[in-house]
């Protein structure tokens, strides 16, 4: 399917953080109306709805239309990634002709959210008893494996957010727009979540939603932005609970996805210089520089450390601007945006910057764009190749 789906729309709703006046549904409807806007095209031509938060027959008729397919893959926070790669299967098959895949959560004003879980579920069963009964118990499992086998530490971790905050500074958008950089030693200082994760290694809790709209090739020329291809897609899910993980410093179902990606694009590792790996924490990112082939196993922790100093002394991370490998440019789950499931604004980021629309943020001669993230607790996992040509 490598080049016969693009994306002509994408749009994030009108603020992010605390939006108490916009339920769930709200939140949905807004992004939609944006994107749709972005792509310059009405409610009534829409014809699949793909979404995860709100399942596609409460937006069918919260939109007022009647799609002829729809998806409501719900695996977490991937759930959008890997449904680029459905709804590019599905306009490839004639099933639909204009996709919208809509993400929207009050995951901090908590408006028509259903809480999960029971205490009967295998999590409630074998899990919660012993303290592992909320992200940050749960996601910091594999980073104290991963300290203990390769000797990676908390400062080196450290870079992550700090780095990701320098994406955020030049993000007005970004609810840490305003808050001031942030150094590692910044990140150690503040307070323990749960060890190792420390206040500003854990991604934020907000409100808002994003939008995408996909149509096949020979459209994709129709619409008042330039379009960005879908060159390459993957998926997989290796369990459900973070205790099942084969092997604690590997997500097994990123491998698999992100082979298949690679392989429909044609692309290694060595071809991208952006990527939006989903940051639910600092260490997330690095399991997947690891596992996609940026950097050895067990060396993410050097990798994302290592920084230069600019004309003017100033410090430049790895991953941060003016770095050999810019990641997570809008400011990433840590400092721009992360509400609950962050899939989808990773994925609106990379539409931007291969448009040329991000501003001061923006990644000079940029072509391809790589979009990874995990759902749940690196139990799935989406990857999507992007380019501009």
């Amino acid at each position: 399917m490598s080049g016969k789906v693009a994306i002509v729309g994408a749009a994030e709703t009108d603020r992010l953080g605390k939006l108490p006046h916009l339920s769930r549904l709200g939140l949905h409807a807004e992004a939609a109306r944006n994107a749709l806007r972005d792509a310059g095209i009405a409610m009534k031509d829409v014809d699949g709805i793909f979404s995860s938060v709100a399942d596609p027959n409460e937006l069918s008729e919260y939109f007022g239309i009647v799609p002829r397919y729809v998806d409501g893959l719900s695996v977490g926070g991937c759930s959008a990634i890997i449904q680029v790669r459905h709804a590019a299967a599905a306009i490839a098959a004639g099933y639909c002709s204009v996709a919208l895949i809509v993400h929207g959560e009050s995951g901090r004003s908590w408006i028509d959210m259903e809480r999960g879980g029971t205490a009967e579920s295998p999590a409630g069963q074998f899990e919660a008893p012993y303290g592992a009964a909320g992200a940050a118990t749960l996601f910091a499992l594999p980073v104290l494996r991963h300290f203990h086998e390769f000797g990676t530490t908390k400062l080196q971790m450290a870079h992550v957010p700090a780095a990701t905050r320098a994406w955020a500074l030049l993000n007005p958008k970004a609810m840490m727009h305003d808050a001031g950089p942030i150094t590692p030693e910044d990140v150690l200082a503040s307070r323990v979540v749960c060890w190792p994760f420390n206040l500003l290694d854990c991604c934020l809790v907000a409100d808002g939603g994003g939008a995408l709209v996909l149509v096949a090739a020979e459209r994709a020329r129709d619409f008042p932005k330039p379009p960005v291809w879908v060159i390459g897609t993957g998926e997989g899910s290796a369990h459900r609970q973070v205790a099942m993980m084969r092997d604690f410093t590997t997500s097994d179902s990123t491998v698999v996805s992100a082979r298949q990606a690679f392989a429909e694009a044609g692309v290694t590792a060595a071809d991208f210089r952006h990527l939006m790996f989903y940051d639910a924490f600092s260490f997330t990112p690095m399991m997947f520089l690891e596992d996609l082939g940026f950097c050895g196993k067990g060396e993410s922790g050097p990798f994302v450390a290592q920084t230069t100093r600019d004309a003017e002394g100033r410090v430049v991370y790895h991953t941060g601007p003016g770095g050999p490998l810019p990641m997570n440019t809008n400011g990433g789950g840590l400092s721009h945006v992360h509400t609950g499931r962050y899939g989808m604004f990773a994925l609106i980021e990379a539409v931007t910057q291969l448009r040329g629309e991000a501003g001061a943020r923006q990644v000079r001669d940029l072509n391809l764009s790589l979009v990874h993230g995990p759902g749940r607790h690196f139990a799935a996992a989406g990857t999507v190749v992007l380019s501009n040509r």
